[in-house]
């Protein structure tokens, strides 16, 4: 039972039902004509035919897509008069055509449509499901297409909008085969929450949770950092388009939850016409793109602790790496079948998908289904129904270190790498790390068994009304949940700092439900002025379930929790409701000055009685200046289209504050054999509110040399207040810390996309795509000027104010007057101290970039298709924590350890420099071959096969970097938000080769 969730008890779908069908059955059937309209859409310069446009009369339920020829055809079921068919495909100038429905029955109409190089007038949907051009819009939406996605080799969706959107840091950070990535539109928005944007999946609310367990820290399995989204379960062969909406002046919509954005996904749905059958299988290969240099001296100290004893002797040196990295091989396999009629139309996929990873024993298996129903019942009334179901599997190793230190690459890293890491005969592994307790990289890929299984259900259900014109009703069901389990263990006899064993068994268990009843009504008012109005209801619901346990001491025969002793568990359980509603009004002058204006309210339980209901404002314009005659007369030869926006508004973050903090907590503890409680160490604040940011953009978009050439360009001021920090409280108050609304935050930024159609001939075509993206972020207001140091860095990322979020901060080398280090009496560096003659430290690098960019090239020859896309992340540091270890002489396995003993450096000078904190910081500016892709395609006369395409696709090809370890764009805390660019013991990024066939039918 929901019992917390009452608006739902409310029958708003059943009482919408039923009055449908009272009016339905009340209805006088009359004869009617029915009319068909049919033909084929093609590009207007290449005259290929456009699959998949979309064709709708406006303001009724009657609408199709072309299918794979282009062809289209719709029977129409209205009364005679005169109809607007708008005609719309992405990438393609929106077409408006009368059509009349009189005494032809039979109407045959071919169209043509114009690329759209700037995109002014792309549907998007921007929050109120009312279908809208950018031309209305103030602010700017990227839209990202099915062959966007196909062609960008991701085999996720959040990876292929990569180098596709300005204004996004997209950085993927862990090369495992379900690694997480992380999406920043416009930088970070909060310190303790997240600033992974709003994820919407055809109208459901979808949670891309990285599997803590709680709404603190805890993750479902410890494995250094990595983390799978959510996002991994859907198929990216399903998708037809995504929006991305950037910033609160476009996302105000959505009111507490947008601050960070939001991602619109849209799924492949049937179109009328013969079932139309669609096979891909691609195989698939992983390698690791770098390895680190390791020591390869063939000595040993005979004691390295001791500076002035420089005797060796001899050793063979083994490099780990050839073992745990391995070239992993995969496949994707798809099915799909759409079709139907003008009244039912259906698509049903199903997809296997089986990929190894980089690291010994890893790989990530996923099978899915989709189904989509789309019924009209008659002219104005049609429901949908869609449904996503998907299990995966996945064999982990656990790698990093932030936590647990029991993983394969933290072993490396410690190791001494004179050991032979091979077990002996009686398969016993040796201790690689004498001096630390760290695990034999070798014996954690082959012993350790780590793993996780998901089951997911994303579905939705959705009523349309249009009972009069202009006039129309949406109502949305959606519910997504998932179950998420993960197992770990270790042997007993192990040389990790488990050796007694480890066994964990964690269980998540999430449902999340979005109820929408929204109105539109769209009225010309003069000739020349259109309204168009739109309301909505939301009662958004989330509960969250989980469970864990860890033990160690294991019995030997035993590899469940139950077979040791206790010594860690967790049950969790949390419920929200969010209840919204929103207000929003256009207007459009002479089709070409908009004006937008918006609020919307919304409430969740989680925060404090007095402050539960939010107000969210927003206002924007647009003006197609280059409508303006004197504009045509003057500049438009030149620049064809110019238009000038502006937009403002306000959203808030929910993230920061889990659904009880604002009580204060007790916690369980036994006394005297009785269980107690004893209020924790936190005070609750029952006067908590929302992060709320307000947002002000402005932007020009250009369209010049005929459209040829696109320019979209942006810039935003973004402040974020109210931030949740926890505090330090007075001692007198019997409490430690407070979460409370103190805190500050802004960023500001430019953003800049250029289209251009290079060449066109009649056999030849070459397009480019460039972005540019630059924010500044800063943090300010945190209170006494504290320095707030962030969890998963070992307290080397911070926020402090005036800074960037996330600095690194921490020792630097003491210098001379002249700016050259301090050394000792042995030649080997000093750190800084400070006028007490204590260890000093200050703000040492910053992982958030300069700017980010990417150039896409494509090029297309008669059946051949060429694309290439640079992706470049500019003027970021990252801290090298795998450095700091393998050059240490303490542990011997990184190249400096190699010149220390072979004279070209002097002894214990890596061990000095582990001290300095500063040395570690290293540029992680790279330019990347994010993906490269060709394909040939065919029209073979057999086997009913109406198209038939080969493709090969490369990712991750290449990277121009100066960083000395395995890949600066991996993470260690994974999908921090706060501690970016801190590197430990992670998974590089593979470089992949896809090779694939596929099929129509």
């Amino acid at each position: 039972m929901l019992k917390n969730y009452k608006a739902l008890k409310r029958p708003i779908f059943w009482r919408i039902l039923v009055v449908v069908l009272c009016l339905q059955n009340s209805t006088t059937l009359m004869a009617q004509v029915t009319y068909t309209l049919s033909g084929k859409v093609t590009d207007a310069s290449t005259g290929e035919p456009l699959i998949g446009a979309t064709l709708q009369l406006e303001n009724t339920t009657v609408g199709t897509v072309t299918d794979v020829d282009g062809n289209y055809k719709l029977n129409i079921d209205l009364p005679s008069g005169d109809y607007q068919l708008k005609i719309s495909s992405i990438g393609y100038e929106v077409l408006s055509q009368n059509i009349s429905l009189n005494n032809q029955v039979d109407i045959s109409l071919d169209i043509s449509l114009q690329e759209d190089y700037l995109r002014l007038n792309e549907v998007v949907v921007t929050g109120t499901s009312v279908a809208t051009s950018k031309r209305q819009l103030g602010n700017a939406i990227s839209t990202i297409s099915k062959d966007d996605i196909a062609s960008s080799g991701s085999l996720g969706i959040d990876g292929a909008l990569s180098g596709k959107i300005t204004g996004a840091v997209i950085t993927q950070n862990s090369g495992n085969p379900a690694g997480g990535i992380s999406i920043r539109l416009r930088g970070a928005s909060t310190i303790n929450g997240q600033s992974d944007p709003l994820y919407i999946v055809d109208g459901v609310i979808v949670n891309n949770g990285s599997g803590v367990i709680n709404d603190g820290s805890t993750e479902l399995l410890d494995l250094g950092g990595y983390s799978q989204n959510r996002l991994v379960d859907i198929n990216p062969n399903d998708i037809e388009k995504i929006e991305v909406i950037k910033g609160a002046a476009a996302a105000a919509i959505y009111g507490s939850r947008a601050s960070n954005g939001v991602v619109q996904i849209f799924t492949k749905r049937g179109s009328q016409g013969k079932p139309k059958f669609t096979f891909s299988t691609n195989f698939l290969i992983s390698e690791v793109r770098k390895k680190i240099d390791v020591n390869e001296t063939p000595l040993v100290w005979e004691d390295a602790f001791d500076n002035d004893n420089l005797n060796t002797r001899p050793a063979q040196r083994f490099d780990y790496q050839d073992y745990f990295f391995v070239t992993g091989t995969g496949t994707d396999n798809y099915l799909s079948l759409s079709g139907g009629d003008d009244k039912s139309k259906y698509f049903l996929s199903a997809s296997y998908f089986d990929n190894e990873g980089i690291i010994r024993n890893t790989d990530f298996q996923r099978i899915s289904g989709r189904a989509r129903v789309d019924q009209t019942i008659n002219d104005w009334i049609a429901l949908s129904f869609g449904l996503n179901y998907s299990y995966s599997e996945s064999n982990d190793i656990p790698n990093g270190g932030i936590s647990a230190a029991y993983g394969a690459l933290t072993g490396f890293v410690f190791s001494d790498n004179s050991i032979d890491d091979r077990p002996d005969e009686s398969g016993i592994y040796p201790v690689t790390s004498p001096l630390v307790a760290r695990t034999n990289p070798r014996e954690a890929v082959d012993r350790f068994e780590f793993g996780q299984k998901t089951n997911r259900l994303i579905g939705d259900l959705q009523l349309n009304l249009t009972p009069f014109e202009g006039f129309g009703i949406d109502y949305i069901l959606g519910v997504d949940t998932y179950n998420q389990s993960g197992i770990g263990f270790i042997p007993v006899g192990n040389t990790s700092p488990n050796p007694n064993g480890f066994a964990r068994r964690a269980e998540l268990n999430f449902l999340q439900l979005n109820n929408d009843l929204n109105f539109r009504y769209e009225k010309d008012i003069t000739e020349s002025i259109k309204s168009t109005s739109s309301a909505g209801l939301t009662v958004q619901f989330d509960r969250r379930e989980s469970l864990g346990v860890s033990s160690e001491f294991l019995s030997p025969v035993s590899k469940t929790t139950d077979g040791g002793s206790v010594t860690d568990r967790i049950d969790f359980r949390a419920e929200r409701v969010i209840r919204g509603a929103f207000l929003q009004q256009t207007f459009g002058f002479f089709n070409k000055l908009f004006l937008t204006g918006a609020i919307r309210v919304d409430g969740a339980s989680s925060f404090g009685e007095d402050e539960r209901s939010q107000f969210y404002p927003k206002a924007s314009a647009s003006y197609v200046i280059s409508e303006e005659d004197f504009w045509k007369s003057s500049f438009g030869p030149v620049i064809n289209n110019f238009k000038i926006r502006a937009s403002w508004g306000q959203s808030g973050n929910l993230t920061g504050l889990g659904p009880f903090e604002r009580f204060t907590n007790y916690n369980p503890v036994p006394i005297n054999g009785q269980t107690g409680l004893v209020p924790s160490n936190q005070l609750g604040n029952s006067a908590i509110r929302p992060e709320q940011q307000t947002e002000v953009e402005f932007g020009v978009d250009l369209g010049l040399l005929n459209n040829r050439l696109g320019l979209e360009f942006t810039y935003y001021n973004q402040d974020v207040e109210d931030l949740l920090l926890t505090n330090t409280q007075a001692t007198t108050t019997g409490f430690g810390l407070r979460t409370e609304n103190v805190g500050e935050m802004s960023n500001r930024g430019i953003e800049l996309l250029i289209r251009a159609l290079a060449i066109q001939r009649d056999n030849f075509r070459w397009n480019i795509t460039a972005t540019y993206s630059r924010n500044k972020n800063e943090v300010n207001g945190i209170a006494n000027d504290d320095l707030l140091r962030l969890p998963g860095s070992f307290n080397i990322s911070v926020a402090q104010n005036g800074e960037a979020l996330g600095v690194f901060f921490g020792t630097y080398y003491a210098r001379e007057s002249d700016g050259s280090i301090s050394l000792d009496s042995g030649q080997r560096p000093l750190r800084a101290l400070d006028s007490n003659g204590s260890i000093d430290r200050k703000i040492i690098g910053d992982p958030n970039p300069d700017f980010t960019a990417s150039l896409i090239n494509e090029l297309e020859y008669k059946n051949f298709s060429f694309r290439v896309q640079f992706d470049a992340i500019q003027g970021f540091d990252v801290f090298n924590f795998d450095r700091r270890l393998l050059n240490n002489v303490i542990f011997g396995g990184g190249e400096g350890v190699g010149r220390e003993l072979a004279g070209e450096q002097v002894k214990g000078f890596g061990r000095a420099e582990a001290n300095v904190f500063e040395e570690f910081i290293e540029d992680g500016s790279f330019i990347k071959l994010r993906e490269l892709g060709i394909s040939y395609s065919a029209r073979p006369d057999f086997l009913g096969i109406s198209n038939l395409r080969f493709s090969f696709i490369g990712r991750n090809l290449f990277s121009i970097d100066d960083y000395t370890g395995w890949d600066p764009e991996i993470n260690a805390p994974g999908q921090s938000n706060g501690v970016r660019g801190f590197i430990f013991a992670s998974v590089p990024i593979p470089r992949t080769y896809q090779f694939g066939v596929t099929a129509t039918f």
